[in-house]
């Protein structure tokens, strides 16, 4: 299993991280992220619109992990979208997160003042308070002209990527550029039945794994990061477990034949989900 991977400033960032999406009770995404941690996860992502960057970092506290070994991603909501407020944003967060500096700092969506939001950015990480920046959810044609006009060139792009949504050629429009793919949503979120899918299923059982490590695994081995999710013990165990088996070029191939090149979660190019993501307001 490829553990890390080099970002194109020269940061080394996990291939296999721990999402706290949709964990937004301060003790169950301490606790969660505690397990992570102690079963040997060193990327957590959040983000300041899932309400439990202090969860995440209490957790990092109380770890007893030294800060240097964890890497640590938050996001930009829409709402604090310019260079001003993204100024005063980025200290939120870290004073939120109880932090001296954040690995990776993402624009959250690629709505609103961006190109404000970006230079903000640029300067905290001159200052070293984000050692990298990236964006999420970004079409590769809004990430070439976000590289033509500003300074540092963003590190990775997180996208919808499951075995029913690979998007391959923005994919390896990443990989050639040298900006990292890095999968939210690895699951499907539990959708069409992905964890008794037959042809998973079928993998899986010939390695000993399950539905869930197969999947982590073709991630893996396609130079990939991803985040799953999880307050389950077990499954959060399970999932760091996928280092001693390799998937064959065949098995590699069956994965890939399992796209349907639809969305699950919707579409930013409908201008309804625009109008309620931009609407979408959350409280400090």
């Amino acid at each position: 299993m490829k553990n890390e991977i080099v970002l194109n400033n020269g940061l080394k960032m996990p291939m296999l991280g721990f999402g706290v999406f949709q964990i937004p009770d301060f003790d169950d995404c301490k606790q969660a992220v505690l397990t992570a941690l102690k079963q040997g996860y060193r990327l957590i992502d959040t983000a300041a619109a899932y309400g439990n960057e202090r969860a995440v970092g209490a957790a990092i506290r109380e770890s007893g992990i030294m800060r240097s070994e964890i890497f640590v991603t938050t996001k930009l909501w829409i709402q604090d979208a310019g260079y001003e407020q993204t100024r005063l944003v980025i200290q939120d967060s870290l004073d939120r997160l109880g932090l001296e500096y954040i690995d990776l700092y993402l624009v959250h969506q690629p709505l609103g003042d961006i190109y404000g939001s970006w230079r903000a950015m640029e300067a905290a990480y001159h200052d070293g308070k984000l050692k990298s920046l990236g964006v999420a959810n970004f079409e590769n044609d809004r990430l070439q002209d976000l590289m033509m006009h500003n300074e540092v060139k963003p590190v990775v792009d997180q996208i919808e990527l499951h075995p029913f949504y690979q998007q391959p050629q923005r994919v390896q429009w990443l990989l050639d550029n040298d900006i990292v793919p890095e999968a939210w949503g690895p699951f499907a979120e539990g959708k069409k039945g992905v964890f008794s899918n037959p042809v998973i299923n079928e993998i899986a059982t010939a390695h000993g794994k399950t539905n869930g490590q197969v999947i982590l695994k073709w991630f893996n081995q396609r130079n990939i990061v991803v985040i799953p999710k999880s307050v389950h013990k077990a499954r959060i165990i399970e999932n760091a477990q996928i280092s001693d088996f390799k998937l064959t070029q065949d098995e590699m191939q069956r994965m890939a034949d399992l796209d349907e090149g639809n969305s699950l979660f919707g579409s930013i190019h409908d201008p309804e989900a625009v109008k309620q993501l931009g609407n979408f307001k959350f409280k400090y």
